[in-house]
């Protein structure tokens, strides 16, 4: 006889998983890939031009606002931020019927 152990929603929750990663690497790798090529195109226009140096500006601001966005993602990953992304919701709905309710008995 052939023992089941997982649990029913395990294959779902693969496939939800993988299309998660096919389409963050879909979206992530050309927008980085457009983003470290910009960012060389700053470092070749300060080295090979004398009038390079307004380039640095957006360099800094390029590499600091990335760097800025990635600490935000890994904070909120490391403090499970996208472990649950339904409660949210469910939460404001609920919060909103308790001030209904309450806003009618004020009104009595």
């Amino acid at each position: 006889m052939h023992d089941n152990s997982k649990p029913a929603g395990h294959t779902g929750s693969r496939l939800k998983s993988s299309i998660l990663v096919i389409m963050s690497i879909l979206i992530l790798v050309p927008s980085m890939a457009g983003f470290v090529m910009k960012f060389l195109e700053f470092i070749r226009t300060f080295r090979d031009s004398t009038d390079g140096a307004f380039a640095i500006t957006p360099m800094l601001n390029y590499l600091l606002a990335s760097l800025g966005f990635f600490s935000l993602l890994i904070w909120a990953a490391a403090n499970g931020m996208f472990r649950d992304i339904e409660q949210p919701k469910l939460t404001m709905l609920e919060n909103d019927t308790k001030l209904n309710a309450e806003r009618a008995a004020s009104r009595r």
